[in-house]
């Protein structure tokens, strides 16, 4: 039966499901019908719960949850035969929905996408005006986020009739209802690039929004760049490791010529030693641990590994940042066993018999914080180095867990140390001494203070850096952003102050302070009695005058 008025009404009898002829027959009719067309379907004799053309079924659209209809009709007026397939098609509108451009937009979206089956198969088309003042809200907002009105959308193809829907304002709560639309000249802030998004069960965070995570390779250099900074954080923990190795290696020939106030220096040797195997491994594994491969599923790119459910990089992380803490509270009680022998005038077995507090304190402390940041999930993947740290994005954990710790380490070392030096001094000014005596405290004294000097120039020089980072690291990712905002269709940053990005000679000052800082211990046992413990231990030799090739350092 076909009846004009307003509008024209097609009604159909189907006595039986309908077959793939009758489908194909409607819609061509559908297709042939001027815009201001509204189909009713009146199915007699259908399966019950089967899904056909002339169905009314619940909506399952996330973008149309909470609407005042929640049946919809498929297939709808783009053809598509199933809400799966329409929620594929509306995936680009919505972040612009989410960023409310428009108070029109998702009552629009979801009358073409998921149109209000009001009645049993009956389905309306959306009106011209809405369409209009949609697209004229939004038109700036989706060429930031690179989404084009798809022509099918063509607001001229909707008759211009009365909204056949209520309006936004009578859809939602009063309170929303008297918010006005959102200006697009706004800083909208972050928002997740799709192929940046991660599991929700893994906890992952990036620049404050949770389940993102920074792109892999790094998100500030280039890949030749990279390779650069790879090989040589590489070569750099080589000489590193081969230096702590020594004098590890040393200790253990002869452990009683390093006793108290000395020994700490090989605990500290032997941290860095870890510190320096670490990132070799870093270096030889490449993105294989630091980077989260890219995901099967669409769009998803590589990303940087955080939290501890990779076990590699977790493990990478308990070493690198136990060790280094450790290392730097070893530095500190050397500093105060000097004073203790300096000061106080103890000896060798006394401080010793503190030594059960000393290792106590060493690896406790680092231990407990090692434990918290684990149990934090404030692990990340360092993409530069390839191993995983703390504070490589999170600059609440850089302060807390990086720069508190080593600037407290600072200034209770040198205190001690300067307290110590001071004492020394004293000593051999008012006390007369024998001339071998009086060099040998000078001597060591030199020791003490070129040791303390290249061990807290590198220290410093890391700390710095971070302070340096920490600083600019809100300035890095804006610019970030603004550079790579339309390429991954989001919104890009808005009236920006200052624009910088990160210079990659930062990056390796930082990992070789960071690696040399192990270094001095090597000089502490340099010595010609080194040479000649070394040259009987590798000969099988106890005679020491054939160490001809031993200097003094």
């Amino acid at each position: 039966m076909l009846s004009l008025g307003s509008s024209l009404t097609l009604s159909l009898s189907v006595h039986q499901p309908a077959g793939t002829m009758e489908l194909l027959w409607v819609l061509c009719v559908s297709m042939l019908m001027p815009p201001a067309v509204v189909v009713e379907a009146i199915p007699m004799g259908s399966a019950a719960g089967s899904h056909s053309m002339f169905t009314c079924e619940p909506i399952t659209l996330r973008l149309c949850q909470g609407l005042p209809y929640n049946s919809t009709f498929m297939p709808n007026h783009l053809n598509h035969y199933d809400q799966q397939t329409a929620a594929l098609a509306m995936e680009p509108f919505h972040p612009i929905v989410n960023l409310q451009c428009s108070s029109e937009l998702r009552m629009f979206l979801c009358a073409l996408y998921a149109p209000v089956c009001t009645e049993y198969g009956r389905m309306t088309l959306p009106c011209r005006r809405p369409c209009q003042r949609a697209k004229g809200d939004c038109y700036k907002l989706m060429d930031m986020f690179g989404v084009t009105w798809p022509e099918e959308m063509d607001c001229n193809r909707f008759p211009d009739c009365d909204e056949p829907y209520p309006r936004p304002g009578d859809l939602l709560s009063s309170a929303d209802s008297t918010e006005s639309p959102i200006s697009v000249q706004h800083d909208y802030g972050f928002w997740c690039p799709r192929e940046l998004k991660i599991d929700p069960n893994l906890g992952y965070s990036f620049l404050g929004v949770t389940d993102c995570s920074p792109p892999c390779p790094n998100m500030y250099f280039q890949r030749d760049e990279l390779v650069f900074a790879r090989y040589f954080i590489g070569v750099v923990s080589i000489v590193c490791l081969s230096a702590t190795l020594f004098t590890f290696l040393t200790f253990l020939i002869d452990v009683s010529r390093f006793r108290y106030p000395e020994r700490p220096i090989i605990f500290y040797a032997m941290c860095y030693m870890m510190v320096s195997l670490v990132f070799l491994l870093g270096f030889l594994l490449e993105d294989r641990v630091a980077c989260h491969a890219a995901s099967s599923a669409l769009f998803r790119a590589s990303t940087v590994t955080q939290g501890s459910h990779n076990k590699v990089c977790t493990l990478f992380f308990m070493i690198l940042y136990f060790f280094t803490m450790a290392g730097s509270v070893w530095w500190v009680i050397l500093t105060l066993t000097w004073f203790l022998a300096a000061v106080p005038k103890w000896g060798s077995e006394a401080i010793e018999k503190k030594a059960l507090i000393f290792h106590a304190c060493a690896w406790g402390l680092p231990g407990c914080l090692t434990v918290t940041l684990t149990a934090m999930n404030k692990i990340e993947g360092d993409s530069v180095s390839g191993v995983c740290f703390v504070g490589l994005y999170d600059r609440t954990a850089l302060r807390w867990f990086l720069l508190a710790p080593l600037g407290l380490d600072v200034l209770v070392g040198v205190a001690l140390l300067l307290a110590g030096i001071l004492a020394l001094n004293r000593v051999r000014m008012e006390i007369p001494l024998e001339k071998e005596n009086q060099d040998k405290l000078v001597k060591f004294m030199i020791r003490i203070g070129v040791f303390s000097v290249l061990y807290l120039v590198p220290l410093l020089t890391v700390i710095t850096c971070y302070l340096y980072e920490n600083s600019y690291r809100t300035v890095w990712e804006t610019t970030w952003v603004q550079e790579r905002c339309r390429e991954y269709h989001i919104p890009c940053p808005y009236q920006i102050e200052q624009t910088n990005r990160p210079n990659l000679s930062l990056f390796l000052i930082k990992y070789l302070m960071m690696l040399v800082v192990g270094i001095p211990s090597v000089f502490w046992v340099g010595s010609k009695k080194t040479c000649f413990e070394w040259a009987s231990f590798l000969h099988g030799q106890t005679r020491k005058d054939r160490c001809g090739f031993c200097v003094v350092v």
